[in-house]
C-alpha cells in the first residue's frame, strides 16, 4: 500500500467526540466484527482529554514525535515506536501545536479472536493487555525489529478490512494472533497480575457516580466535599484516590472536561464566548480564557475563528 493512500484523520475530530463524561472512549466499530485500523495525525491546538477504553490498542508512530501520558507517567514517542495499551487505563497522546505526529492504531475487542469462552485457550493471546500493572512499559522502541514486524501485520489487517467474507475474517484473525503472539513473547517477563488490573477497574467503578454528576451538572459548581461524598470517601482521601486512579487531580480533570465542552460549543454554537463560559461552569470569563489558552493553546475567539475558517475550506 502506498503512503499517500493512507486515510489520515485529525486526532481531535476523531477521538474527542467519542469520549464520555467518565473519560470512556467509544469507538465506532463494526458491531459484527469489532476491529479497525485508524490513521491519525496528532497536531494543532485542539485538546484531547485523558481517556480509557474497553477495547485493546496497538499504536505505531509512523512519523514525527509526540508524547504519551499514561495516568501520571509520560513516555516520549519517536517514529518507529510502538505503544501497547490495555483496557481501562487512562491515557492520551500529547503534542505541541506546531509539531505533527502520524499514528497508525490497531483497535479491537477481544471477542474477535475468542471462541465464545472468555477463559478459553485464546485468552493467552490477550495476556499482554489484561495484565498491565502500574509499572508496565507501554512503549517498545522503534530500534527493535519487533516494532516493524508488528506494523507490517497491522497493515495486513487493514488490507483485509472491512472483512465482508469468511476468508477476510480468517485472514484478520490469523494476522492478529501472530501479532499478539509476538507481543506476548516480548512482554513475558514483565506482565503484572490480573488481580492488579481488576483492582484498578474497581477503583474506576467507585468514581462512576461522580462521573454521572459531572456529565449532568458540569455547568454548576461542584465542591470537592460533594464529590467525595458521592464516592463514599473523605475529601482528603478522595483527592488522593482520584489522582491515583485518573492520573490527574480532580480540579484539573473537571476543568479539562469543561473546556472540551466549550470547544464543542464554540465550533457548533453561535452563543457569545461570555455565555459559553457561564454554561460550562466558569464564573469568570477571564479565568475561562486563561484555562482555555492553557489547554487548547489559543484564545476561545481564535479557536472559533480558526474552526470556522477550516469549515469553509472543507
Amino acid at each position: 500500500m502506498q503512503r499517500e493512500r493512507f486515510p489520515w484523520k485529525r486526532d481531535y475530530q476523531f477521538v474527542e467526540p467519542g469520549i464520555t463524561a467518565d473519560g470512556v472512549r467509544i469507538y465506532p466499530f463494526d458491531r459484527g466484527f469489532p476491529i479497525d485500523v485508524a490513521f491519525v495525525r496528532a497536531s494543532g491546538p485542539k485538546h484531547v482529554r485523558l481517556n480509557r477504553h474497553e477495547f485493546f490498542e496497538v499504536m505505531y508512530v509512523y512519523g514525527g514525535r509526540t508524547e504519551l501520558q499514561v495516568r501520571d507517567r509520560y513516555f516520549p514517542l519517536r517514529a518507529g515506536d510502538l505503544v501497547v495499551m490495555g483496557p481501562h487505563i487512562y491515557h492520551r497522546v500529547l503534542h505541541k501545536p506546531n509539531v505533527e505526529a502520524k499514528l497508525v492504531s490497531l483497535n479491537f475487542h477481544p471477542e474477535v479472536i475468542r471462541s465464545g469462552d472468555a477463559g478459553g485457550e485464546e485468552e493467552s493471546y490477550l495476556s499482554t493487555f489484561l495484565c498491565q500493572d502500574t509499572h508496565f512499559q507501554h512503549v517498545i522502541s522503534g530500534r527493535k525489529t519487533l516494532s516493524r514486524e508488528v506494523f507490517r501485520l497491522i497493515l495486513k489487517v487493514h488490507e483485509e478490512l472491512p472483512a465482508r467474507t469468511p476468508l477476510n475474517r480468517l485472514a484478520v484473525k490469523t494476522y492478529l494472533k501472530v501479532l499478539l503472539l509476538l507481543l506476548l513473547k516480548h512482554f513475558a517477563d514483565y506482565l503484572g497480575t490480573r488481580q492488579a488490573i481488576d483492582r484498578k477497574r474497581k477503583d474506576v467503578q467507585r468514581l462512576r457516580p461522580l462521573f454521572q454528576v459531572i456529565d449532568e451538572r458540569y455547568g454548576q459548581h461542584i465542591e470537592v466535599r460533594d464529590a467525595a461524598r458521592l464516592c463514599g470517601l473523605s475529601p482528603s482521601h478522595f483527592m488522593r484516590f482520584f489522582k491515583q486512579t485518573m492520573g490527574q487531580p480532580f480540579r484539573a480533570y473537571l476543568s479539562a472536561f469543561r473546556i472540551a465542552k466549550a470547544q464543542s460549543m464554540l465550533a457548533s454554537d453561535y452563543a457569545s464566548i461570555a455565555e459559553i463560559s457561564q454554561q460550562v461552569g466558569f464564573c469568570s470569563q477571564s479565568y475561562f480564557g486563561e484555562m482555555f489558552r492553557a489547554l487548547a493553546g489559543m484564545t476561545p475567539r481564535t479557536y472559533r475563528q480558526r474552526f470556522r475558517a477550516q469549515a469553509r475550506l472543507s
